[in-house]
């Protein structure tokens, strides 16, 4: 009895030459979902894919063997001039994230035999800018937006946990978000980052003032709101369930601008760039502060450390001829009264 051989290269490509660009695009994010990929990963994928395919049809440009590296080079000048709905254009980053996509489900159509070649493995990406983080606070500044919350308040308490751990760990908004109560482990002084970007888990140090907060607010406050329900979360909004990003983006943004009078962009994420960028100034290594945000690559954490001019202005202040022949008038000027000044609201939790 012969036995049945499974297709090969050609056939599979004959099959697979009926289907349309879309329905590769399908196929691809299909297989994505079956290695267990997120659905964060998986809609940015999609964010960034069907764009292409929608300009592609509107050419006529409806299979994938129609697609060559002059169609792909004419999309990437579409990119380049393309407005976002802000009128502002896509940054480099932006572009070159459009682009690799592209390139990825190339490559995985040329692995299941779909094409005869990949014009997407020829293509350029864009030279990507590399920005520094767009604002920092100091530690005065953190401070100030930790200590303008009223933790007489529930809802402000629980914030306050929130901040202090943002500030803390330096974890994403998103990781913050997913934060199970099963999550914290109070003994050793740590929160495991489950499914981190990358879908990465990861072991964060839990410093004492963000860990008695967090004691505070699971004590005081998280047993009101799990009440009707308790969907297990670390921290529950007024229905029991765990807070969105978008709340979480409101809440920080009200505390920095609204409750602490600071005029500084950002929400969520300027905690973490400060906290690299203060950990840094304070003779932290690099690779330690790379472990705990989490980044795959050094470099990305590097960019924090031109940042941290803390060196610097201390460098600057010692040698500069300005700065010394200040300090020797300063000098010769007699002493004054130093101002009275209040003393500063104690860091920890009352109570």
């Amino acid at each position: 009895m012969s036995r049945t051989l499974p297709p090969g290269p050609e056939a599979l490509y004959l099959s697979c030459h009926k289907l349309t660009l879309r329905q590769h695009a399908e196929q691809w994010l299909d297989s994505l979902d079956a290695q267990n990929y997120s659905a964060r990963s998986l809609e940015g994928y999609r964010e960034r894919l069907m764009p292409f395919v929608v300009w592609c049809e509107k050419r006529a440009l409806l299979h994938a063997a129609q697609i060559s590296l002059a169609v792909l080079e004419s999309y990437q000048r579409h990119l380049r001039n393309y407005l976002r709905v802000n009128g502002q254009p896509l940054t480099s980053g932006g572009q070159s994230g459009r682009l690799s996509v592209i390139k990825l489900l190339w490559r995985w159509l040329l692995e299941r035999h779909a094409i005869l070649y990949d014009p997407a493995a020829l293509l350029r990406l864009p030279r990507v800018e590399t920005h520094l983080p767009a604002q920092v606070f100091s530690e005065s500044e953190t401070r100030q937006v930790l200590q303008s919350l009223d933790t007489e308040k529930p809802l402000e308490l629980r914030n306050r946990a929130i901040l202090e751990l943002l500030w803390s760990t330096g974890i994403r908004r998103d990781e913050l978000a997913k934060l199970m109560m099963a999550d914290v482990d109070f003994t050793r002084g740590v929160i495991y980052v489950r499914r981190g970007k990358g879908s990465k888990d990861r072991v964060v140090p839990l410093g004492d003032s963000a860990r008695e907060w967090l004691m505070r607010y699971m004590q005081e406050v998280r047993p009101r709101l799990a009440q009707r329900r308790d969907s297990g979360h670390l921290f529950l909004s007024q229905r029991g369930s765990g807070l969105g990003r978008s709340t979480l983006t409101q809440l920080a943004g009200v505390a920095i601008r609204e409750t602490a009078h600071i005029n500084k962009p950002g929400a969520c994420h300027i905690f973490r760039h400060s906290m690299a960028t203060q950990m840094l100034e304070n003779g932290a290594d690099t690779r330690h502060i790379q472990a705990i945000l989490g980044h795959e690559k050094l470099e990305t954490t590097q960019i924090y450390t031109r940042v941290a001019i803390k060196p610097l202005q201390e460098v600057h202040a010692r040698t500069h001829p300005a700065e010394t022949r200040h300090r020797e008038r300063a000098a010769q000027q007699p002493e004054s009264a130093a101002p009275d000044g209040a003393t500063a609201s104690p860091d920890r939790p009352q109570g």
